[in-house]
């Protein structure tokens, strides 16, 4: 009964309509399709008062991995939307005691990991090369991203040297070529 009073006001205060509050109650995997609706739409708002509201809620789910794979979404979302490496910061800030509602430790780790990856990316957005330390904390999936979306050379050139992966390593090491030949 718990849960599907928690359902409700996430979906009321996302501002949701039409939607099956009892079958999201019943099925995990519907309810983790309407948590990451309504941390898109939350995510967007700019009201942390009603996001951290639909957060607590959602880390009160029973199933952990739906909980986290919400938070995860609201992460990812914020980031990309993020103007400034310390605004993200700030915002994660108050994320991050939340999280020890999340009853598995591991998906309490892999938030935090993500909040550490998107302050690495936001940082190299805006021109700062992070040290081989910070870069070296980032997930194998970051490092990733950054070999194929940066036009940072000095970050492609840390990653061509000691990405994570064989793969990373080689994509970076292209682009770093790429971009060298054309300047």
């Amino acid at each position: 009964m718990a849960l599907r009073a928690d359902v409700a006001a996430v979906v009321a205060d996302a501002g949701m309509l039409g939607v099956d509050v009892d079958e999201a109650a019943e099925d995990e995997h519907v309810r983790v399709r309407v948590y990451c609706e309504a941390v898109a739409a939350v995510a967007t708002s700019g009201r942390p008062d009603v996001e951290r509201r639909i957060v607590g809620l959602i880390l009160r789910d029973p199933v952990s991995s739906v909980a986290k794979t919400a938070v995860v979404q609201l992460v990812d979302e914020v980031a990309k939307r993020a103007g400034d490496p310390g605004g993200f910061q700030r915002w994660a800030a108050g994320l991050l005691p939340e999280l020890r509602r999340l009853e598995a430790d591991g998906h309490r780790e892999f938030v935090r990991r993500r909040v550490h990856d998107w302050s690495v990316y936001l940082a190299v957005e805006e021109g700062r090369a992070p040290s081989s330390a910070e870069l070296a904390g980032t997930t194998p999936w970051m490092q990733r991203m950054l070999a194929e979306t940066t036009a940072f050379l000095p970050v492609l050139e840390l990653l061509a040297e000691s990405g994570g992966t064989r793969k990373v390593r080689n994509i970076a090491r292209q682009r770093a070529g790429a971009l060298a030949r054309r300047r």
